[in-house]
């Protein structure tokens, strides 16, 4: 069994969770138009995927997920608040992407500080709070048949990589705390909303269109 991580990290941890399952659930109700089963599927399959893969990843095993029954009952609550409160909204587009921005701002730094936690070193601290930022909303896709978010929208992996870059160095420089912690993901929410407004992206092959083939409904 897993020691009990910092309340700071577990604090993160489960906010992420819950922010990532209402876009996951919301996803399913306003692009795949799923039943409650697949709802909250795919809401637990957005906000747990990440973190299952960081712990695997690190060779903390149980992941997380399993080893706190915490983790499993925020990503099933938000799925059934979402399903509860999609079949009211017509518009999701803004709640989605909203929602999507602070579970990756808030994985950005939990995925880092957890690397350096196990003693990675800060490139891998940065790599792992990447990959748990955009490895659940990389699930979702996949699953609903889209190409992945990360692949193509708007400065979707580099305010992750930003975030975990500031957790990585701020917990070396011996600064991090609540504070750090906030005004990383603060950092990486607000870059990637700037990203959504303007439709900024990463500089992509020259000459190649804007639009993504089969995307379809992005959000």
């Amino acid at each position: 069994m897993n020691a009990e991580p910092p309340l700071l990290l577990l604090a993160l941890d489960l906010a992420g969770t819950f922010a990532f399952g209402l876009n996951g659930a919301l996803t399913a109700v306003r692009a795949a138009r799923l039943d409650i089963v697949g709802v909250v599927t795919l809401g637990m399959v957005t906000a747990l995927g990440g973190g299952i893969i960081r712990d695997i990843l690190i060779d903390s095993l149980p992941p997380a997920t399993f080893g706190d029954w915490r983790y499993l009952a925020v990503a099933a609550a938000s799925g059934l608040v979402a399903y509860a409160l999609g079949l009211r909204l017509d518009r999701l587009a803004g709640p989605i992407i909203v929602f999507d921005a602070l579970g990756l701002s808030l994985f950005a730094v939990t995925g880092a500080s957890k690397a350096l936690d196990y003693r990675l070193g800060i490139g891998q601290a940065v790599i792992l709070g990447a990959i748990t930022a955009v490895g659940g909303g990389t699930l979702r896709d996949v699953l609903i048949r889209r190409i992945p978010t990360v692949l193509y929208s708007e400065l979707y992996a580099i305010p992750a990589l930003i975030a975990a870059a500031i957790t990585a160095v701020t917990v070396h420089t011996g600064v991090y705390g609540i504070p750090a912690a906030i005004g990383a993901a603060a950092v990486c929410f607000v870059v990637r909303l700037v990203g959504v407004r303007f439709g900024l992206n990463a500089p992509g092959p020259p000459g190649a269109r804007g639009d993504v083939p089969g995307s379809g409904d992005r959000r």
